[in-house]
């Protein structure tokens, strides 16, 4: 029986969930430290794709993330400098992770053209291409959304 993750819409074969993808992805980086270098975008990726995961004021932040990524060009250390008082823990009065009482979600569901099981699929060796490949369409698509919503 074929089943589908309910937030981004990727089959799960033989019982693979976008969770094992995501360990994966993980375990891939661990093992060759040099393909760590895209692991900000990867984390970020599968947590857009996954919204619950964030707060809704979360899921705003890492959609302004993505663009500071793809669209300027930010690096991860000048993101970490330029929003550091911002999202301090001990500062802000918000949160960035979902819970039970307060998660994000699309509405309406979005259709994505690349999920973490794609980026699996194309293996390791493609693993950093894949990965800022799977950003660029996910930017897309929310732009696409956001025009539409």
């Amino acid at each position: 029986m074929l089943q589908t993750c309910p937030e981004c819409g990727a089959a799960w074969h033989d019982g693979k969930t976008c969770q094992a993808d995501f360990h994966q992805m993980l375990f891939w980086e661990s093992e060759n430290p040099a393909i760590a270098k895209v692991h900000h975008l990867m984390v970020l990726c599968y947590h857009l794709q996954h919204p619950s995961l964030y707060s809704p004021e979360g899921l705003a932040e890492a959609r302004q993330l993505l663009v500071e990524f793809i669209e300027h060009g930010r690096s991860p250390g000048e993101i970490r400098r330029r929003n550091r008082a911002r999202v301090d823990s001990g500062q802000r009065n918000w949160k960035i992770k979902g819970t039970s009482a307060s998660y994000s979600s699309y509405d309406p569901l979005i259709e994505w053209t690349m999920t973490a099981a794609d980026v699996v699929a194309g293996g390791v060796n493609s693993y950093c291409d894949n990965v800022r490949a799977w950003a660029q369409s996910i930017q897309a698509t929310l732009e696409v959304h956001s025009n539409s919503s």
